[in-house]
């Protein structure tokens, strides 16, 4: 069986080889059957309860450069209109505090918490298995989300009322209809503004989420905190972005120290 894994790695004149994570599921459903023909008295032994699927590769995550960021939340707002505002407010709370996308489409209004002067806002996520947790919000955030609500979100509100429909509670996000934003609208708001940005790379709201922690560990941030903010149950998780961090040290140096390159 070790020698089975080993020809799918390695492939053949037949047989192209495999990643690592299709040689997982190849040995999974191998393993899978052979179970089965125990179990059921087709076979008296497992030759494959030994051999455990390869270790999928680590996938770096992608975050975008800071330009690209900023070019996307200002493509977003450009319009001024009242969408337009809420497409700028949503962005900026998933850069500023690296929400997941289900995280920021199920905001509250009543989960914001500005403080007494205005300037140490929070506000509080709710994570996977319903884990709460309350992260800072920076001042671009606060001020764009600021904006939607005083110019943008009533304008969404009246569109239930004028409809006679139920209203979407205390929801933050609200979509043209009045009704709450859907995980699926909100990637389309980034998607668009990124065309709008001339952006090219892939993006997707777990980008944004990728940036944020890159680029507070680029900015020294402990991996801890970085931990924290982002409501990963262990470091571990989090620690795949030191290794963003480290390639992006290795391409600082490799470019701008005199002796690193012949």
């Amino acid at each position: 069986m070790s020698g089975f894994l080993m020809r799918l790695r390695e492939g053949d004149a037949e047989h192209p080889p495999l990643s690592s994570t299709s040689a997982a599921r190849t040995v999974v459903a191998v393993r899978g059957f052979h179970k089965f023909a125990v179990r059921d008295g087709l076979a008296t032994a497992d030759p494959a309860s030994a051999v455990k699927p390869p270790a999928p590769a680590k996938r770096l995550p992608k975050a975008l450069p800071l330009s690209d960021v900023e070019a996307i939340l200002e493509a977003a707002g450009a319009a001024g209109t009242t969408l337009a505002l809420r497409d700028r407010a949503l962005l900026e709370v998933l850069y500023g505090t690296g929400a997941r996308i289900s995280e920021a489409v199920g905001l509250d209004v009543d989960d914001l918490d500005w403080g007494a002067s205005g300037v140490d806002g929070t506000v509080l996520l709710r994570g996977k298995g319903s884990k709460e947790r309350i992260v800072p919000v920076g001042s671009y955030a606060r001020e764009a989300v600021d904006a939607y609500l005083v110019r943008g979100r009533p304008e969404l509100v009246s569109a239930v009322s004028n409809t006679g429909k139920l209203g979407p509670g205390g929801a933050l996000f609200l979509n043209a209809r009045g009704g709450r934003l859907s995980r699926q609208s909100a990637w389309a708001v980034l998607v668009k503004a990124a065309e709008k940005a001339g952006v090219t790379r892939d993006v997707s709201p777990h980008t944004l989420r990728h940036s944020f922690a890159t680029h507070l560990l680029d900015g020294g941030a402990d991996v801890r905190v970085v931990q924290e903010l982002l409501g990963h149950a262990s470091v571990t998780t989090t620690q795949v972005y030191t290794l963003v961090t480290v390639d992006n040290l290795r391409e600082v140096f490799a470019t701008a120290h005199p002796r690193a390159r012949e």
